[in-house]
């Protein structure tokens, strides 16, 4: 049975559709001193929780969705993080600073048998759990919402460690080229210009890809560099669409084609889903 976070109704139904298991009713609640509990009332055989960990509040149901899956009676309990949050906090940044994404990790290995994520930012966080833990690639499912007539494509990726995805999405498609973003660093006025190295992009249509957007300023920065090299139509995509404060309306502003995203972490821009890659590894 699969047993939905509050925050990821969405991904659960559509993994329900996928994998034919039935949803849990899962109850959230909210006490006056700031607390809460989530309670399941029915009984259950193999649990699947599915819960992104975009908040704090979201680390804790988490913990509380497992340890109420055992109390219902599970024989085994399947984790899955369509969404890790602390996952770019995977070393210690400074002296006697924590490695969140393992203290995070060890809690959730207390009550799962395995556990299965989308696109961490680092896949070297998977090694943090105690138990079974696999990264799973959602980036092909980026290339549906693509229209079929893209002028001689070009996929971008922000950075060289993400330009497997980029790949991964024109794969997917089936033609285009791929690159990724150089930065150039003009030491007297401390400016950077983000463009693709060394590709005509005259008349293309050029596909941003990324794992996540967070606040939107890099990804506005590249739109911008794009467009004024005379590309064609421009489109945004990213698997873990959280687009923090006005990052919609940032990349909005540059007039890109199409903003879109994976249900990993649900918005109105999250039109692909990404519960047939989780269902094919349950």
């Amino acid at each position: 049975m699969i047993v939905p976070g509050s925050n990821t109704q969405t991904f659960a139904t559509a993994l329900a559709k996928e994998t034919g298991d039935e949803l849990a009713h899962v109850e959230y609640m909210d006490f006056p001193d700031g607390e809460f509990i989530v309670r399941v009332p029915e009984e259950l055989d193999r649990a699947i929780i599915v819960a992104s960990m975009v908040s704090d509040r979201d680390h804790i149901e988490v913990l509380q969705l497992q340890d109420a899956a055992w109390e219902a009676g599970a024989s085994e309990v399947i984790t899955v993080l369509p969404y890790i949050g602390y996952s770019r906090q995977s070393e210690a940044f400074n002296v006697r600073q924590p490695v969140a994404t393992r203290a995070m990790a060890r809690a959730i290995s207390t009550r799962a048998d395995r556990v299965l994520t989308v696109n961490p930012h680092q896949e070297t966080v998977c090694d943090f759990f105690d138990v079974p833990a696999r990264p799973l690639d959602a980036a092909g499912c980026l290339a549906e919402p693509l229209p079929d007539d893209l002028s001689d494509p070009l996929f971008v990726s922000p950075g060289e460690d993400t330009l497997e995805l980029a790949t991964t999405v024109r794969d997917t498609y089936g033609r285009g080229t791929v690159d990724y973003f150089g930065q150039t660093r003009d030491y007297e006025t401390d400016e950077v210009e983000i463009a693709p190295r060394d590709t005509v992009l005259t008349d293309r249509d050029v596909v941003l890809v990324d794992d996540i957007i967070a606040t939107g300023v890099t990804m506005s920065e590249s739109v911008a560099s794009i467009q004024e090299r005379d590309a064609n139509r421009v489109f945004v995509s990213c698997v873990h669409l959280m687009l923090a404060g006005n990052a919609l309306t940032k990349l909005s502003r540059k007039n890109v084609e199409y903003i879109y995203g994976t249900d990993t972490i649900e918005h109105a821009a999250s039109d692909v889903s990404a519960a047939s890659v989780v269902a094919e590894a349950l």
